[in-house]
């Protein structure tokens, strides 16, 4: 049951990345990237990974695209021309070469999939372990075996804030 749910968020997934790249209206394609992240949260949740699952909502679904769907709808067509306000903002695309993209993916795919054969899989042959939240192993190893560099990012990224509105006050004051 657990290989059917996994292959239709599969299916879910990739059939969304799909039509991403496919739409040639902005906001659908902003709409169909939202369907995508929730499919790999998804798939987040069935590797046991329920931290991810949870960032990747957070993060990506609740705040970059709710921000990308803003932006594209509060921008204004560069064409004045045009002053039909019912159409949707369309950014068309032209795709020019599908040779090289295939080759690339092609060359990726291939280095994944051999990857893959080839790989060890140590904790799959040990049988089935007992659950344990990555939520809680996160919080230790933070706390404990890594908290030097997350102390050290902390301070970073205050710094980089302070930083950024020092910037931003002594331009508003030009």
């Amino acid at each position: 049951m657990v290989q059917i749910i996994f292959y239709l968020f599969v299916l879910f997934t990739l059939g969304s990345a799909l039509a991403v790249l496919l739409t040639k209206n902005v906001l659908y394609a902003a709409f169909f990237l939202l369907l995508t992240l929730l499919g790999v949260a998804g798939l987040f949740v069935l590797a046991g990974a329920d931290f991810l699952a949870v960032s990747q909502i957070m993060i990506y679904v609740g705040g970059v695209l709710v921000l990308i769907i803003f932006g594209v709808m509060l921008t204004h067509k560069t064409d004045t021309a045009k002053t039909d306000y019912t159409e949707p903002n369309f950014i068309l695309t032209k795709h020019r070469s599908w040779l090289w993209a295939l080759l690339v993916a092609g060359g990726i795919f291939s280095v994944l999939y051999r990857a893959l054969v080839r790989g060890n899989f140590v904790l799959l042959n040990q049988g089935e372990p007992a659950y344990r939240s990555t939520v809680d192993t996160i919080g230790r190893q933070l706390m404990t075996e890594y908290l030097i560099p997350f102390e050290i990012a902390g301070v970073l990224l205050l710094v980089a804030l302070i930083g950024a509105t020092t910037i931003a006050a002594s331009s508003r004051t030009k």
